[in-house]
């Protein structure tokens, strides 16, 4: 099953949501073009750029939230983006929105750290960070309904609340299993990262929603009208 949307229109251009995409869409295109030129050339992208927690630094914990290590990783991480980050720009705005992403993302991969601060694995991706928008909407838009498509069968919808409330139990679940790596990571996902993300933007987000957007013209009950 894929996610397609949710039910709740943006009020205003989401205009940082789409920077967040473009950004992260410009660094990738950066990274097929060094694997073009030469694999080896990627790999020293990624050691310099890419979050090490055996080599901490506080500037690639940012650097990393823009790299992805495959197309794939990278649509799967917008698509999320694009379909929760809208509707918490909305409540935030702009530039509260833009903080808001990149702190959890910031305290994600300091989660990650914290599991096995002596790997030496490069670890990538905005996942940690679309983790707290998802978490952010799980508080603010309990009655919402995300679109999912079944590939070739049907669309149907699904609460919000299940749908986010799936996913972390699925990250937290993976992260406790017995037979994970010491890293934390299984197949290169890094779930504590995920856990921590998602836990952060549901904690933190009313401390930066703006109370004159607390309610939307046509959800404001919890419902379309």
């Amino acid at each position: 099953m894929i996610p397609v949307r949710d039910v709740i229109p943006s009020q205003t251009v989401p205009i940082a949501t789409i920077g967040l995409i473009a950004i992260n869409g410009l660094v990738f295109l950066h990274e097929f073009s060094l694997v073009a030129h030469s694999p080896a050339a990627l790999d020293a992208f990624i050691e310099v750029y890419g979050f090490i927690p055996s080599a901490f630094t506080i500037p690639t914990i940012v650097s990393s939230m823009f790299l992805h290590g495959s197309w794939m990783h990278l649509f799967g991480n917008m698509l999320s983006l694009w379909i929760f980050g809208d509707n918490i720009e909305d409540r935030l705005g702009h530039g509260r929105y833009v903080f808001f992403y990149l702190l959890c993302g910031f305290i994600a991969t300091l989660a990650h750290f914290f599991s096995d601060p002596s790997s030496q694995i490069p670890t990538v991706g905005a996942s940690g960070a679309i983790a707290g928008v998802m978490g952010a909407y799980f508080v603010l838009y309990p009655h919402s309904r995300v679109l999912m498509w079944v590939p070739i069968f049907f669309l149907f919808e699904v609460p919000a609340v299940f749908f986010l409330g799936f996913w972390f139990l699925t990250q937290l679940l993976s992260g406790v299993t017995s037979g994970l790596a010491a890293s934390g990571q299984v197949g290169g996902v890094a779930f504590w990262a995920h856990v921590a993300g998602f836990a952060a933007g549901a904690l933190l987000v009313k401390v930066f929603a703006r109370p004159e957007r607390s309610q939307l013209e046509w959800w404001d009950a919890g419902r379309p009208v």
